[in-house]
């Protein structure tokens, strides 16, 4: 296996449309988070990828593990532990009412996991890349350990190990701030993932970047991501997103990529009518990890990243479900969306 991602997944139960919860009796019952996410965006391009994490026992389980494997991913180094699955509720925003998440995840097996409870000789066997967020340390302290002993066991073994810094405020309760924890994290990190709140609020680095008009202040986006790779002299390169939320349906999206020799910006897609937002960074991070393992120009990765992100806001669910002859041709222009016959 050359791509492993770790992290929680969870049953995500969605309000039907743009319905409020329970406006109808009925939820969309699916699974989905951030680093599994990743791993499927991974396989869908053909990539021998797979995602480890700890789970329980049960039917929920099985049939969460049997989604993953459905779409190639390898599930065979998942441990099994007490608790339970996690859930996230989500209520689908529209115009200038904002999409709603309600997590449901204490107690989950993950949370409840600690160091040792992986065997990191049998999860590392052959893995080349390793991809974590600033999701799984947010859930608990003993998890927070767990990714911590993750990222260290990665780089003892000569592993890339990159990083979406997904800051998650609702999740950061149990006494430690996530500073405190992804900046021992980020130590270990060969290649971060971010925006700017996740820069300011997980690494407390910040700079006077403003996003108002969604033009990519190059000046000032060098310089954040200049600063990071300063703290961090063994981080390789930072990729920041960029994100302009006009309203829940509109949203510009662009990014750049600062590798410590050269600035790189993407091209700006304009998302309107937008059907579900929810996973699109995790798309840019598998999008960009693809990319940067498949191209000879970090440029051609960044803008495969942002263009299967772009694209993931056209689908319902937390995956991506897009091959690379979709984002290759959003790439090279065509984004109508004529009927393809």
């Amino acid at each position: 296996m050359k791509f492993l991602t770790f992290g929680e997944i969870m049953l995500r139960l969605k309000a039907p449309g743009q319905e409020r919860f329970f406006q109808t009796p009925m939820l969309e019952a699916t699974f989905g988070g951030g680093e599994a996410n990743v791993a499927v965006s991974l396989a869908n391009y053909g990539q021998d990828a797979g995602f480890l994490t700890v789970m329980p026992d049960n039917a929920i389980a099985d049939a969460c593990r049997k989604e993953l494997r459905s779409f190639g991913v390898d599930v065979s180094r998942i441990v099994k532990g007490e608790g339970r699955l996690g859930i996230y509720y989500l209520e689908g925003g529209a115009n200038q009412l904002p999409s709603k998440v309600v997590y449901d995840r204490a107690y989950s097996a993950i949370a409840l996991a600690k160091p040792g409870d992986i065997d990191w000789d049998k999860a590392f066997d052959g893995v080349e890349w390793f991809h974590i967020t600033g999701i799984t340390p947010a859930i608990s302290e003993s998890a927070m350990k767990l990714s911590i002993e993750s990222v260290k066991e990665a780089k003892k073994r000569g592993i890339t190990v990159s990083c979406d810094l997904n800051y998650r405020k609702n999740l950061w309760k149990y006494g430690v701030k996530a500073s405190e924890a992804m900046r021992e994290i980020a130590k270990y990190v060969d290649v971060a993932i971010a925006n700017e709140e996740d820069v300011q609020k997980s690494l407390e680095i910040t700079t006077d970047v403003v996003v108002e008009s969604g033009e990519l202040d190059r000046a000032k986006y060098k310089a954040l991501g200049d600063k990071v790779l300063t703290t961090y002299p063994d981080m390789k390169m930072i990729a920041i997103t960029l994100r302009e939320s006009k309203s829940a349906d509109w949203n510009g999206w662009a990014a750049c990529l600062n590798d410590r020799e050269s600035f790189y910006e993407s091209r700006r897609y304009e998302i309107r009518d937008i059907v579900d937002r929810v996973g699109g960074g995790d798309s840019f991070a598998g999008g960009l990890i693809y990319g940067l393992n498949t191209y000879d120009s970090k440029q051609k990765a960044l803008e495969f990243a942002v263009a299967a992100s772009c694209l993931k806001h056209s689908i319902i669910g937390d995956f991506n479900r897009v091959g690379v002859s979709d984002v290759e041709k959003l790439m090279g222009g065509d984004g109508t969306g004529r009927v393809q016959r």
